[in-house]
């Protein structure tokens, strides 16, 4: 084997290594929180549950089907939570593995990306808990047939909050998808501004599918998509202008 092929082979392997301790350091990040956060985890389920206690009839209260799931369900809310609290280390450690092949104006506009694809997931699951749940938990309990006690199953309603938190936490990524499309020559901002009819239409039937069936609540979520997107475009369209004001400066 030549020195070449030894060098590729040790800088391969020297890859592998440096990827391995950013996935233990993440992974380490996650059980250090989630022990900080044991202690809490009823409150931390009482917290997310807040909304849907306040919405059932007096007198009504949550349930527990499962002998087992008073622990095991905030147990799982709290790693959960230990996760999304310690996603921008593990998008740091993320960064700091790949950064050293990105070219310098690459780095410029990967660091925004990456700071502003955190910001917009974690807003997206502050807009969940304090703005849909609210809306979303009272349709519910209002449209339940007469004689029927409202009585949710705590781990039921933890798949359905975790359902919600995934699901709004990657549509308020839809300005960091437009703009990527964008920025990487698949899509023009001019074309998708004539397509923007169809995105609206695609924001209310995404809506329909995440939300119950009441136009008011699929609009609150459809309208800050709609406005996410046209967020993204105005990104796109700024760094197409500013890539041909370089092109231009190149030129002459």
């Amino acid at each position: 084997m030549s020195s070449a092929e030894d060098e590729k082979e040790l800088t391969l392997i020297d890859h592998l290594i440096e990827l391995r301790d950013r996935i233990l350091k993440s992974m380490v990040a996650i059980v250090v929180l989630f022990l900080a956060l044991f202690a809490f985890s009823n409150d931390i389920y009482t917290y997310v549950a807040e909304p849907l206690i306040n919405a059932l009839p007096e007198g009504s209260s949550m349930i527990a089907i499962d002998p087992t799931s008073p622990f095991f369900a905030p147990f799982k809310l709290t790693f959960y939570a230990s996760f999304l609290l310690a996603a921008p280390y593990i998008l740091y450690q993320l960064w700091s593995f790949i950064a050293p092949g990105l070219y310098k104006n690459e780095k410029e506009v990967a660091i925004p990306l990456f700071i502003s694809s955190v910001i917009l997931f974690y807003a997206g699951i502050l807009f969940a808990r304090y703005i849909l749940f609210g809306f979303v938990f009272a349709f519910f309990v209002s449209v339940a047939p007469e004689g029927i006690i409202v009585t949710p199953d705590i781990n039921s309603f933890l798949s359905f909050a975790l359902t919600i938190f995934l699901a709004f936490g990657f549509a308020f990524e839809i300005p960091i998808a437009v703009f990527l499309s964008i920025w990487a020559g698949l899509a023009e901002p001019e074309s998708l501004a004539e397509k923007r009819p169809y995105v609206i239409v695609g924001c209310f039937v995404i809506a329909m599918f995440l939300t119950p069936a009441d136009p008011f609540t699929q609009s609150i979520l459809a309208i800050p998509m709609w406005f996410l997107f046209e967020l993204g475009l105005l990104a796109g369209k700024k760094i197409r202008k500013r890539e041909a004001e370089a092109e231009s400066a190149a030129k002459s």
